[in-house]
Parts: structure tokens; C-alpha cells; sequence
């Protein structure tokens, strides 16, 4: 750490402005479920690395590989953090607007966002609250 950064313990400062988890879940082909890598996830989170870095951004928000987020039904889906933000059918092309508008502007893309998700609280089952029992 540079000299006269020193952090106290318990003092936050954030690595990432954003996190972005885009599930790469695989199953079986005959699961009725389906997966998002199958939908081409792994192509959605190359092309927003590829957007990260052009745009200047890498060290500031981070492109994770998620296992399962429990929303195959929207696949290829991806989730941002801080916000609780959940994106789904999101496809290589979506991604520069995500980029643009959320990431750097601050706005949702509202036409990919899974509402549902987002309108559940602590203590809810689902994205949003711990898993039902």
C-alpha cells in the first residue's frame, strides 16, 4: 500500500465499483432446465471482458464466471453488484449498451432486466433473499 494510504481495520474501501457474475452453469443436454452456458453465456462474459478493457475499465469493474444464479429460465443471465441488479436472455450484442448505460451511466437496461428478482427482499426465497427451504 502507497505511504499515507494506510486503512484503519473495519474501513471500507471497495476493490471494484462493480461486479458483474454471469452464470456459466452446465447441464446435461435432455435438462428440461437448459443452462446458460448452452444459450452462449461464455460468449456474452468474453464480449464484456473484450467491452471492459477496450473502455478502459479493467481494475474498476470485475467480469466474474458465476456457477448456477437460479435463473435458467432467463439464460444467459447475469447479476451486478453492488446494485442487485439481475439482466436475463442477455446476448453478446446487449453487452455495450450494459457497459455504457449501467456500468459507466448508472442506469439499468431496463429491457433486459428480470424485475422479478429484483422486487424480492431479505427474508424472501429466490435472488434476493436465502434459498427456500
Amino acid at each position: 500500500m502507497a505511504r499515507g494510504a494506510e486503512r484503519r481495520y473495519g474501513e471500507k474501501m471497495a476493490r471494484f465499483r462493480h461486479h458483474v457474475f454471469v452464470c456459466e452453469n452446465r447441464r446435461p443436454e435432455d435438462d428440461p432446465r437448459g443452462c446458460c452456458a448452452c444459450r452462449g453465456s461464455l460468449e456474452v462474459r468474453a464480449a464484456l471482458k473484450a467491452e471492459l478493457g477496450r473502455r478502459g475499465l479493467k481494475g474498476i469493474v470485475r467480469a466474474n464466471a458465476s456457477g448456477c444464479l437460479d435463473a435458467c429460465a432467463y439464460g444467459p443471465s447475469l447479476v451486478v453488484y453492488p446494485e442487485g441488479v439481475w439482466y436475463g436472455h442477455v446476448t453478446p450484442a446487449d453487452v455495450p449498451e450494459i457497459v455504457e448505460r449501467h456500468l459507466v451511466g448508472g442506469e439499468p437496461v431496463e429491457r433486459l432486466l428480470i424485475h422479478r428478482f429484483m422486487e424480492r427482499g431479505p427474508g424472501q426465497p429466490g435472488p434476493g433473499g436465502p434459498p427456500a427451504s
